[in-house]
């Protein structure tokens, strides 16, 4: 064979071994760990995902929502944020209120006011996005300051040690023109720096960061008279407010009008999309907090965050540290306040990990997930057989299975656990009261057994014995009330007769005599004595011979007495 005819044959052999090769690259090979994702390219919130603790990988992706930079524009723009370059003249909010309606959208808000001369960073906040405002008003902000001293100073270095001297907590009064109440306050200054001066004409340049709320005017009023000479200030402008700053796709009006007049009127939506961020660009700061999709919803409403609805989580997270509880996609939920540290989630299998501070997405994006369990379709169930009350509370029709099983809240109804708990329900007590002729109330405690174990029948005879015996008392008073009436009525009788003897005596007798006037007095109060003794004797119950008895003894007392007097 030639050496062409050999050269052939391998040049075949390579290639049939070439094929065969990826025929076997294709195949998915057994392997003991998942291979890492590079996620460092990945947007906003998304980015550097992997490097999240997992708590589990399970759970059942739901097709709603969208990813924050593929939402359809009118998504795009409920969610979305400006980092708008403000021109000088207008107010902030003539500037706000002029992008609210280039844009057409219901709401507009912004990141914290710069005053009309002022220049720089303002971030506007559009439609659901306004919910953020108030974190990013709070957040600090950083300026770059132009002031005049009112005389040269030759010496650099004493300007930056004035300057210098201006750092941390500072005493300031709002100017005379200015939107906040002039009282004074303290706001702290993080650093300073000098970036220029010039002797001639009495200019400094310097940067500074400083506390949301600090005046930069009152500030280089201070400058002047640390260095003795006096100043104010000439020119500012806002470099940074919270996490925007100057090149983070800072854009001005006319982009924002062109923007909008590109989309008018050749629906090319590139323009717009690239002026308008999602909201999420703002929270890249926070520590990110995974959820489940069927989770979503219910944080939407209002919802703690519990472990069960947590996926993945940040490191260094501390109790009460705020976080952003995000997608799967990347979306932002809410902002929340943390309950548990990164060690706490990684080993705990229940409690809350996040309380919600702030909702961000709006209601129902995802749907409900909630209320599908089997306890929770019983509970439906009940409230539409009227085995429980509209709240889903128990009533009189509740099965015992229900109260056994109920979850009682925390200092929750005690009966309704003691119902549960007791197989027999011990039977209440009776007390019945009963008046006796002195106004005594009695009670009688009838102890019967449960009424499980005796029929009804028995109680009713109870019940009726019960009212017999009350009828009988009653006509008991009645009897003692009739005696007593009859006796006074007696009494009344002698003691009208015994009046009309004294008043014949009186008459016999000679007006002057005081002795026979005390006999009398000391007479009728034995009289009323007596009487009151005999009602007494009456009222407890003595025979009737007692009375007669005691008749005869008042006739007899009277007749002694009546022949003495005479």
């Amino acid at each position: 064979m030639s050496p062409s005819d050999t050269k052939k044959k391998k040049h075949r052999s390579t290639k049939q071994d070439d094929e065969t090769n990826d025929k076997e690259d294709l195949m998915i090979k057994p392997q003991s760990f998942t291979p890492p994702i590079d996620t460092s390219q990945w947007p906003i919130l998304l980015k550097n995902y992997d490097r999240l603790n997992v708590r589990t990988g399970h759970y059942t992706p739901i097709p709603s929502g969208y990813s924050p930079l593929k939402r359809p524009l009118t998504e795009y723009l409920k969610y979305g944020v400006l980092n708008l370059d403000k021109p000088a003249n207008p107010s902030s909010h003539e500037v706000v209120a002029w992008i609210k309606r280039l844009l057409r959208v219901e709401k507009t808000g912004h990141s914290g006011t710069l005053d009309p001369k002022v220049t720089g960073n303002l971030i506007v906040c559009i439609d659901r996005a306004t919910r953020l405002v108030k974190s990013q008003q709070g957040a600090g902000k950083e300026y770059v300051c132009v002031a005049r001293l009112h005389s040269s100073v030759p010496d650099v270095s004493k300007v930056a040690r004035a300057l210098e001297t201006l750092t941390g907590a500072v005493f300031q009064r709002p100017p005379l023109i200015s939107a906040v109440k002039r009282q004074l306050r303290i706001r702290t200054i993080y650093e300073s720096k000098l970036l220029e001066y010039d002797p001639d004409r009495h200019l400094v340049v310097f940067w500074i960061s400083c506390e949301a709320g600090t005046y930069v005017r009152t500030m280089c009023v201070h400058l002047g008279l640390l260095l003795g000479v006096g100043g104010h200030m000439q020119e500012l402008r806002r470099v940074r407010s919270g996490i925007m700053g100057e090149k983070d796709n800072m854009v001005s009006m006319h982009d924002v009008m062109d923007a909008q007049w590109v989309y008018d009127n050749y629906r090319d939506e590139s323009y717009l999309r690239r002026v308008v961020m999602p909201l999420e660009v703002l929270l890249t700061s926070y520590k990110r907090l995974v959820v489940k999709d069927s989770a979503v919803n219910a944080i939407c409403y209002g919802a703690k965050l519990m472990i069960p609805g947590l996926l993945r989580f940040e490191n260094d997270i501390d109790v009460g540290e705020e976080v952003v509880l995000m997608t799967t996609k990347g979306e932002a939920i809410a902002l929340g306040i943390a309950e548990m540290t990164t060690a706490v989630m990684a080993t705990c299998d229940h409690g809350v990990v996040a309380k919600i501070k702030r909702v961000v997405m709006d209601r129902d994006t995802y749907p409900r997930k909630w209320g599908l369990g089997p306890r929770a379709s019983m509970k439906k169930k009940l409230v539409a057989e009227g085995k429980l009350d509209k709240h889903g509370k128990p009533n009189e029709k509740t099965p015992q299975e229900w109260l056994r099983n109920l979850v009682l809240p925390a200092g929750g109804d005690s009966m309704i656990a003691g119902m549960a708990a007791a197989p027999e329900p011990e039977a209440a007590k009776k007390e019945i009261a009963t008046v006796d002729g002195e106004g005594r109330k009695r009670k009688k405690h009838d102890s019967t057994d449960s009424p499980t174990s005796l029929p009804a029948k028995k109680v009713k005879v109870d019940e009726v014995q019960e009212v017999e015996k009350l009828e009988k008392v009653k006509m008991k008073k009645k009897k003692k009330k009739k005696d007593k009436d009859n006796g006074e009525v007696a009494s009344s009788d002698e003691e009208k007769s015994g009046k009309e003897k004294k008043k014949k005596n009186k008459d016999k007798v000679e007006d002057g005599s005081p002795n026979v006037d005390k006999s009398e007095k000391k007479k009728k109060k034995k009289k009323d004595k007596e009487a009151e003794d005999n009602a007494a004797d009456i009222s407890n119950g003595k025979d009737d011979d007692n009375a007669d008895k005691s008749e005869k003894k008042k006739h007899k007392k009277k007749k002694n007495k009546d022949a003495e007097e005479e």
